[in-house]
């Protein structure tokens, strides 16, 4: 497998929270900042420079280049602390509180998960669970790494790679409370797309010809 035909395993977070936004950072290389998306990185730059150190008989690796090559997967662990066994713990660094809906939680296990599966190829060991750090709460949510959400992350790689294959934009969500909090809401244009379906569904005329009564 070629550079150009790995994914960015943030890819499979962003196809899982909207396939849409997914698209337009991943398909058309669109991206806007917002509130959201500047204190994610304000969390980010504070474990994103490489380095190691040992605590409390952890080695703790910061800003771990991942891979996979039997899923096309490149990326890299905010942090991996690897256990005395050498068992790898990735650790992912989220902004906001770990209380989220649980559907809307569920985008930041399946991106936890794909780092397991890397470690788990790069290092030779299994890996049995990691954990989301959440900045306003300071509290770690520990995500398990079962069968189920760890064949998620081969589903959702297909499906990303489907959607790159075809060259096409998927439909907006119908989640409203994602399109709140998406940087890309003005950029992905969902309510004109949601009347122009409205309308189509209804049979309305969208458009006046001049000149027609």
């Amino acid at each position: 497998m070629t550079d150009d035909e790995l994914l960015p395993i943030s890819a499979l977070q962003h196809w899982a929270y909207c396939p849409r936004q997914c698209g337009l950072i991943h398909l058309e290389q669109a991206f806007d900042d917002n509130l959201h998306t500047l204190r994610g990185n304000a969390v980010h730059a504070a474990v994103d420079r490489p380095g190691f150190e040992v605590r409390r008989g952890l080695r703790v690796e910061r800003a771990l280049p991942l891979f996979s090559d039997q899923l096309g997967l490149v990326g890299k662990a905010d942090t991996v602390e690897f256990e005395a066994d050498g068992t790898p713990y990735p650790v992912e660094y989220k902004h906001g509180s770990r209380h989220k809906a649980a559907d809307i939680a569920a985008c930041d296990d399946l991106q936890l998960a794909a780092q397991a599966l890397c470690l788990k190829e790069m290092v030779g060991r299994a890996v049995p669970e990691g954990a989301l750090f959440y900045a306003s709460s300071k509290r770690r949510r520990v995500v398990a790494m079962h069968a189920a959400l760890l064949q998620r992350v081969a589903d959702t790689s297909a499906e990303v790679r489907a959607m790159l294959a075809t060259g096409r934009l998927p439909p907006p969500t119908s989640d409203s409370r994602r399109c709140r909090g998406c940087s890309l809401r003005e950029r992905c244009q969902v309510e004109a797309l949601t009347r122009i379906a409205d309308g189509a569904a209804s049979g309305d005329d969208l458009f006046d010809p001049v000149g027609e009564p």
